[in-house]
């Protein structure tokens, strides 16, 4: 390791050039990394439900689509419309009831359930189908084309609108994000570090870390909307703190050795030692949830792992080049940190340790309470403003056509034409059903097949598979929805085993079953992979016990705080979370309790050296925790996009609710369990 401190030390001006050439490469490959804006395809491809969704884009080009719904126009103005939708590149079918009858045709003699599809009070709909998928950017361009030719009397939804706003908004906000950490991060430093230059100097090597674990991302392919999101935000918060203990490193280095340049090559190398441990623990976070079934797990923790192990070598090798060159004016600029010596903390947690295990048992009690009736959300357009157009459009069509939620059921064609007919009027009868269209609605037992227009035919019967549209009158995500999709796909199930259904209900159904098993095993193995980490870096049984237990109950505290607020927070929020905060604090508590068996070792009693641990650690454990949550607090106040907002405001929450329990609950549990883990740590100090 020393020889790798003094090769940097050496060759810190190449470092710098080699760090800016390779800024090239990753903006190249930023640009260049497709971003998904689809969360619901990132549920399991073996699912029957995303099977259906494949045949919808493959076959009837269904999975992508759009409802136009136009008020107070003429029947010419529409088919005009119609028409120059029809025209625009990326749209495959525009459908309205000109293809099935001349729209002259009066709509009050048109029979109910084709007037019902098409027409609503002041209104008519069109259906337009794309070519593509609906994040896809042929699909995306398609619909900001639509927007342009209609005017305020055209509302258009759908999940491909949706996708449109979401990516929009997005786009748009996520500069802000990594403006407002940015912003944040430089007062929690300035404030908590003793040169007013450091903040810059940290930001650079770790603005560096990050625009590299972006343009790698093309590794990957694509990443989500929501990863794209909080990636730099996130990166920056959990890694600040390894800048922070190389810098504290370098000062004490630079009090023993002749010069700088080999006080830093001794810190480098003991850096490098420090936080391996510490990295390893938020990697094991991460990585945990790439164990998701729903692969926006993965998406998260491959990038944010990714960034960790980015973070650890810019901090290495970008930051002492940095420090170094510019270490003249880092102490030329200096000035008094507000932080406190926490003299009174460390004596109160260590005389008063009786009365906060006690604090620390009886908080479980509300805290499990509040996280086990904590209220979940799963639908999608739940996360955004309702004043975009896709949602103004959405809750319009929910309105006005009673399309709350569209279910689409594929059924292969060799099923009689007369079972076909007793299949729909079994889920006519399922209850909360509004209305089901299929071909044979459209065509009856008594009209040739040559009379059923092209567009229609094709929007329904195609390649061996028959489409039955079926709406419902329950919202997605709800109790009611559920039972309703069970009991039609039971019916649908008799007639053809092979049969799929999907849509954004069933979708959303499959997404509740999946994140309930992903919050479980993720949170296990983050615990279990932490856990064996601890245990190997203080060979101890107890250690890991004690230290998971503590930021468990941070993570239960700040889970179940969103429930006594009355908050219902989006279903990754609830998985998540849990891992990204055990990951990302737990090196609060390695560090302390690190502290206080070094203290043991020089010949304290326990109560002493805890005393002298707490106040020794809890500035740079104050320093971590205020970086994590400026770096994530800013972005959960500004953001419009909920999923963002609440992960942002839960993990600056969390990261203060960790800061706390680790200064003033943990050193009361080590206190109370030391004569545990004396006969369960090897190489533990006997205290006096």
């Amino acid at each position: 390791m020393k020889k790798f401190g003094d090769f940097i030390v050496k060759h810190r001006i190449l470092v710098i050039i080699l760090s800016v050439l390779l800024l090239i490469p990753s903006f190249i490959g930023m640009a260049k990394t497709k971003i998904n804006y689809d969360m619901l395809e990132y549920l399991p491809q073996e699912l029957d439900s995303m099977k259906g969704q494949q045949v919808l884009d493959k076959t009837f080009s269904n999975a992508a689509s759009s409802m136009l719904i136009i008020e107070d126009m003429e029947s010419k103005d529409v088919l005009k419309l119609k028409e120059e939708i029809s025209e625009i590149e990326g749209v495959d079918t525009v459908i309205w009831i000109s293809d099935i009858l001349d729209e002259s045709v009066p709509k009050d003699i048109l029979p109910d359930e084709i007037k019902n599809v098409f027409y609503s009070k002041n209104s008519t709909m069109l259906i337009i189908k794309y070519n593509e998928s609906a994040s896809s950017e042929v699909t995306q361009k398609a619909i900001g084309t639509i927007r342009k030719i209609t005017n305020e009397q055209c509302f258009l939804s759908g999940m491909s609108a949706i996708v449109k706003d979401t990516k929009d908004l997005s786009d748009k906000e996520t500069p802000m994000y990594v403006l407002i950490a940015v912003i944040l991060s430089v007062v929690v430093l300035a404030l908590t570090m003793e040169s007013t230059l450091i903040p810059a100097i940290f930001l650079i090597s770790m603005g560096f870390a990050i625009v590299f674990n972006m343009g790698t991302n093309i590794f990957l392919k694509e990443v989500s909307y929501v990863t794209k999101s909080i990636a730099a935000v996130l990166q920056l918060g959990v890694t600040m703190d390894y800048s922070i203990f190389l810098l504290h490193r370098y000062e004490e280095e630079k009090k023993k050795m002749e010069n700088r340049y080999e006080a830093m090559a001794e810190a480098i190398s003991n850096t490098i030692v420090s936080i391996s441990g510490s990295s390893l623990t938020t990697i094991a976070g991460f990585l945990a949830l790439c164990s998701m079934k729903l692969s926006l797990g993965r998406d998260i923790g491959l990038v944010m792992a990714k960034g960790v192990v980015l973070g650890v070598l810019s901090t290495i090798t970008i930051l002492p080049a940095l420090i170094l060159t510019f270490d003249n004016q880092i102490h030329k600029y200096s000035h008094r940190t507000i932080l406190p010596e926490f003299n009174k903390v460390s004596k109160i947690v260590s005389q008063k340790y009786k009365t906060f295990i006690w604090i620390f048992l009886i908080a479980f009690i509300p805290a499990l309470y509040g996280n086990n009736n904590l209220k979940v959300y799963y639908n999608l357009d739940r996360s955004l403003p309702k004043d975009l157009p896709s949602i103004i459009a959405t809750n319009k069509l929910k309105e006005d056509y009673n399309m709350t939620t569209t279910h689409f059921i594929v059924v292969h064609d060799n099923v009689p034409a007369y079972n076909m007919e007793k299949m729909i009027k079994e889920i006519e009868g399922v209850e909360g059903v509004d209305k089901v269209l299929g071909y044979n609605k459209f065509m009856g037992e008594a009209i040739p097949e040559s009379f059923i227009p092209d567009k229609i035919r094709e929007t329904f019967k195609k390649d061996g598979y028959n489409l039955i549209l079926v709406n419902s009158k329950y919202k997605a995500a709800t109790d009611e929805e559920n039972k309703q999709i069970e009991d039609i796909n039971s019916i649908v199930k008799n007639y053809d085993k092979e049969s799929m259904m999907t849509g954004e209900g069933v979708l959303t159904k499959d997404l509740v079953m999946l994140a309930d098993e992903d919050f479980k095993s993720s949170n296990l193995i983050s615990i279990g992979a932490i856990f064996v980490i601890i245990l190997l870096v203080f060979k101890s049984l107890s250690i890991p016990i004690i230290l998971v237990l503590a930021i468990e109950l941070a993570i239960l505290v700040n889970m179940s705080m969103s429930f006594y607020m009355g908050t219902t927070v989006p279903f990754v929020a609830s998985i998540v979370i849990g891992c990204i905060q055990l990951g990302a604090t737990v090196d609060y508590a390695i560090l302390l309790t690190s502290r206080f068996k070094e203290e043991l070792g020089n010949g304290l009693d326990k109560f002493t050296a805890m005393e002298k641990a707490v106040k020794e650690s809890a500035k740079s454990i104050v320093t971590s925790a205020l970086a994590f949550f400026g770096a994530t607090a800013g972005v959960g106040i500004i953001s419009n996009l909920s999923i963002i907002r609440t992960l942002c405001i839960m993990m600056a929450r969390g990261a203060i609710i960790s800061m706390i329990v680790i200064i003033f609950i943990l050193p009361s549990i080590l206190l109370v369990c030391e004569g545990i883990i004396k006969k369960t740590t090897k190489g533990w100090v006997q205290s006096n």
